[in-house]
């Protein structure tokens, strides 16, 4: 029996917002068998076994753009984009990426240890990464669900910002009924709130406004901030007028060099860090069970 949407939740209630990444594929299992079958000349049984042991890798599961056979589809009743099979022959595999640190350890022990053993059903593996690396990975996802045609992107971004960076505040009660996003000229660090406006110390909405400037600067001319469309060069000499790039000891003059020193200072470069991915298995083997059953009968 296929797992309901229930059963498939895990619950990541503890975890800080932006430390975890889901990704959801569907893995045609029709394509995978004609491989196994058709065109190695396997049994049956023997596909189903070296299929059930061997899922995708975890690259297959997580990458920007999938391929054959992992689709990615928001259909009730999707069809496989290679063979055009029908929603019995797909099988859903949902991947978790938590990210390790002081801030999730404890809370992923907990998790995992809570985690059914039997069968293989959620599958664990650690990797490595860096700072770097995994920033522009959550910028690239940030900026998949974000609408760009609509302003109200800006505060979205500043909210998401700011729990990444700060993951203990509840960002969520701060940012409620927020509309106007400005820098404060009283505060030397943290926030206040004045009505429907939000003010933030420099420091903050400085790095807001580099982080707006990196997810938009891909869809627009320049890139579109809180300060309203800003080109790099007149971005870097905003942020040099302000006195941010003195008080962050970045001295270079070239605006790409300058770039190149913001990101590394806001995302910590190429500093490690491990990752811990959980594969829930669950839908997978109960599907590949059925289709194995077609193919035997």
């Amino acid at each position: 029996m296929a797992v309901t949407a229930t059963e498939r939740e895990l619950r990541f209630d503890d975890f800080p917002p932006g430390t975890v990444t889901q990704y959801t594929r569907l893995l045609c299992l029709r394509c995978i068998f004609e491989v196994f079958t058709a065109q190695l000349g396997l049994a049956p049984r023997t596909a189903y076994s070296e299929i059930r042991r061997r899922p995708p890798a975890i690259e297959e599961l997580t990458a920007v753009r999938a391929a054959r056979p992992c689709f990615v589809s928001a259909e009730k009743n999707p069809h496989c984009p290679y063979c055009n099979s029908a929603k019995r022959w797909q099988a859903r595999l949902d991947t978790y990426r938590i990210e390790g640190g002081r801030a999730t350890d404890a809370a992923r022990r907990r998790l995992i240890k809570s985690l059914p053993k039997s069968e293989d059903q959620f599958q664990l593996i650690e990797a490595k990464s860096t700072r770097r690396a995994l920033f522009f990975e959550w910028l690239d996802a940030l900026g998949s669900r974000l609408d760009f045609d609509d302003e109200g992107w800006l505060i979205e971004a500043t909210r998401a910002f700011l729990e990444r960076r700060e993951p203990k505040m509840d960002w969520a009660d701060v940012f409620s009924g927020v509309r106007r996003v400005r820098r404060s000229r009283a505060l030397t660090e943290g926030f206040e709130r004045e009505g429907a406006r939000l003010f933030l110390a420099p420091t903050l909405y400085h790095e807001a406004l580099f982080v707006q400037y990196l997810l938009s600067r891909k869809h627009q001319h320049g890139g579109s901030t809180l300060e309203g469309r800003l080109t790099l060069m007149e971005l870097v000499r905003r942020l040099r007028s302000a006195g941010y790039l003195e008080a962050q000891g970045i001295s270079e003059r070239e605006p790409y060099e300058v770039l190149e020193r913001l990101v590394e200072r806001l995302t910590g470069g190429d500093q490690a860090v491990r990752l811990y991915y959980i594969v829930d298995r669950r839908d997978f083997l109960a599907k590949v069970k059925t289709v194995y059953a077609r193919y035997a009968g």
